[in-house]
């Protein structure tokens, strides 16, 4: 249960690390057991648990961790080179809280829509409201109306700002970023 409670909530590469070391050692222990009980079905059962649990083990405390390393030091140089631009992970960004200017927390970047032909950022995706999902209102936010810092992402709107703007349909998001506008003709197609 705990293995099971570090691997779900998504907290990094080291704790999902940890918690397959966790599984790795639950399946070594339940294999060991069948073999001194003589039950094959549940020792090649373990065993192939214990494989799965070490790959996770080699892609989150190995792979995946470095790949972390690698982005926070990017940003730590980022922010002292005076020649270079302000960089901040867009890894970090999924699952970040969006504050206000007054730090109220106004939601949680769910995802970002990157433009396909062009760099940069069409909308963020800011959930709000909620609690795992169920009751929460998706928001597609202009990246111009938010700043990315520290851990968090500082929202220019205000709580009713953001209310204001257009809720997204949980499984069909729009391709631009929508307008506020009513009856906008420029508005941009859902499709």
């Amino acid at each position: 249960m705990i293995a099971a409670m570090m691997t779900a909530a998504n907290a990094g590469a080291r704790v999902t690390g940890w918690g397959f070391v966790v599984f790795a050692i639950g399946s070594v222990a339940w294999s060991l057991t069948a073999a001194y009980t003589d039950q094959s079905n549940l020792l090649l059962t373990n065993l192939f648990l214990t494989v799965i649990n070490l790959i996770g083990v080699w892609r989150w405390l190995g792979r995946q961790a470095r790949h972390e390393d690698g982005s926070d030091k990017a940003v730590r140089k980022s922010r002292q080179a005076s020649n270079a631009p302000a960089l901040f992970s867009a890894s970090a960004a999924v699952g970040a809280n969006v504050i206000d200017a007054s730090g109220e927390k106004l939601g949680v970047i769910v995802d970002l829509m990157l433009k396909r032909d062009e760099p940069g950022l069409a909308y963020v995706v800011v959930a709000q409201h909620g609690l795992g999902g169920v009751g929460e209102t998706l928001r597609a936010v202009d990246p111009a109306n938010i700043e990315f810092t520290g851990g968090f992402a500082r929202s220019k709107m205000s709580g009713k700002e953001l209310d204001a703007t257009p809720a997204l349909q949980a499984d069909d998001w729009s391709s631009a970023l929508p307008s506020t506008g009513a009856g906008d003709p420029g508005a941009p197609d859902r499709n």
